[in-house]
């Protein structure tokens, strides 16, 4: 069983600006970086064997600054990117729901596989994040293994891992920073 520590990436200004980040890549603003330093004091005295990491920069810089202290090198995977928000990204909720009516209902009735216009759906997410984490489980049966990656992913990790249903995954997206452990399978 994998001792895993995931977590999701520092603050940026659309974090709190509360626009849909999606797979745009705006950077950890100051509070981030202090996030990401603090984790990296916090979990520097550890064992960690290896650090995960999606591609997108407020991740990535998240999770360097974690390894940096184990000197790890950051791997970094694409799967483990955020949703794709397509045409909502960096947009604020308010206008999502006034932009695109049917599309944000859509959401709300079918919240695993309906999606924003040009997205992809939490089911698409979950299936290529839990790909990559049962292919890190496999290399790493013990740990503990870090993954930095983003809210709604880790949500969906999260749900699987917990044996909760995906439909679910928008109310166990975790706070900006703060690492949420478990062993699994």
């Amino acid at each position: 069983m994998t001792h895993w520590i995931l977590i999701r990436h520092g603050a940026t200004d659309w974090n709190q600006d509360g626009r849909y980040q999606g797979q745009a890549d705006p950077l950890l603003n100051a509070q981030g970086r202090a996030q990401a330093e603090q984790l990296a004091r916090t979990l520097a005295k550890r064992p960690i064997q290896a650090v995960f990491s999606s591609d997108l920069q407020r991740a990535l810089r998240t999770a360097e600054a974690l390894a940096a202290p184990h000197a790890l090198r950051v791997i970094v995977d694409k799967r483990l990117r955020e949703i794709n928000q397509g045409a909502w990204e960096g947009r604020l909720v308010d206008d999502i729901a006034a932009s695109f009516p049917a599309e944000w209902s859509a959401i709300q009735q079918d919240p695993l596989r309906a999606r924003a216009p040009g997205g992809e759906s939490v089911d698409e997410v979950a299936r290529r994040a839990m790909a990559r984490v049962r292919e890190i489980a496999a290399r790493f049966p013990r740990g503990p293994v870090v993954i930095v990656s983003h809210g709604l992913t880790l949500a969906c990790l999260l749900c699987s891992m917990h044996g909760f249903p995906l439909e679910q995954a928008r109310e166990h997206i975790p706070p900006n920073g703060v690492p949420v452990e478990l062993v699994w399978p």
